[in-house]
């Protein structure tokens, strides 16, 4: 009974993924009374969703910032941001990894914009949230925490950037210091190096780097290789990732990122050891509202504890950005 329920669950997700992203379509090529009543109710409904998300962070944050008010003084509007995703990733050897994450990102305008309060059920790892990925890192210890920080820059500009976090994560207390420069070579050729420092209360020094070089192919086509260690004292070992990408802007609403990653540890217990390979297409599109996005990747892994056996799959995203402010 509980297969039937999860085997339910799965086709009814994918029905409804494949409902929106060929709605516009179906609807397009419809013409009677009655279908044009139900794209006015499916407007509705859907309208109806994005305003009330919005809204309820918006006066939440407007809440908030109130405490920051001195006394005759006029609050001002605070700008929101949230994103709310639901993925299935279906693999020959696993059907059943449904991820649905959030993230909801606040600026204070008592602070000048510089503090920003960040709630967010993803990892906090951005180092393994490189361009379109196929999946988080198995091996990757920040996936699937729960964390709330207040978020400080210090420094803001368009080739660098300086910020200090502070937060909890999965009742792990804290802190956090980021540096972020970009390098021009010319106006093709550019390079990013992202340093960063955390130290949790239970678990101690984390410190990870990205290393990033990017190429102009044309003005609408990248080619992206970039390089991400980290080590921390909660763990032995170092943790790396190769990136390749090829990121495409076909056109205002749809693009495309033919992607070839390699991941895995080294100076650890095992010495040496490659986790993972994984070569995948991804492509993203924007249908039906300015605020709602559909994501199709199809992609083959060859995973170390698979003896780097071929392992095909296919990621089904569907993710709202809710913005005011």
């Amino acid at each position: 009974m509980r297969m039937y329920r999860k085997n339910t669950i799965k086709w009814l997700l994918c029905r409804l993924f494949f409902y929106f992203a060929f709605a516009n379509s179906a609807l397009a090529d419809s013409t009677t009374d009655v279908s044009k009543s139900t794209e006015q109710e499916n407007d509705h409904w859907m309208q109806g969703l994005h305003e009330t998300v919005t809204n309820s962070v918006y006066q939440s944050a407007q809440w908030f910032d109130s405490f920051f008010i001195a006394n005759g003084s006029e609050q001002q509007k605070p700008t929101t941001s949230a994103k709310i995703r639901l993925a299935w990733l279906p693999k020959s050897r696993d059907w059943s990894e449904v991820k649905p994450r959030f993230r909801v990102r606040v600026k204070l305008p008592h602070f000048q914009n510089r503090a920003s309060i960040i709630l967010s059920d993803e990892s906090d790892d951005e180092l393994s949230n490189l361009p379109l990925e196929v999946n988080d890192s198995k091996a990757a210890l920040a996936n699937d925490k729960f964390s709330l920080a207040l978020n400080y820059t210090q420094d803001k500009r368009a080739d660098r950037l300086l910020n200090y976090r502070l937060g909890i994560s999965s009742g792990d207390l804290f802190v956090r210091a980021k540096h972020k420069r970009r390098l021009t070579v010319n106006d093709k050729q550019g390079f990013l190096i992202e340093p960063s420092i955390y130290y949790f209360l239970d678990d101690g020094l984390e410190a990870k780097l990205l290393l990033e070089y990017d190429y102009q192919i044309s003005s609408q086509s990248l080619f992206r290789v970039n390089y991400s260690i980290r080590g921390a004292e909660a763990f032995s070992g170092i943790r790396w990732k190769h990136g390749f990408y090829k990121l495409k802007q076909i056109n205002s609403t749809t693009a495309s990122v033919i992607s070839f990653q390699v991941e895995g540890e080294r100076n650890g217990a095992r010495g040496f050891v490659i986790d993972k390979y994984t070569l995948a297409y991804r492509y993203r599109f924007n249908a039906i509202r300015d605020w709602l996005f559909f994501e199709i990747e199809p992609f083959l892994e060859f995973p170390e504890q698979e003896n780097y056996t071929t392992t095909p799959g296919i990621a089904l995203r569907l993710e709202g950005l809710f913005h005011k402010g």
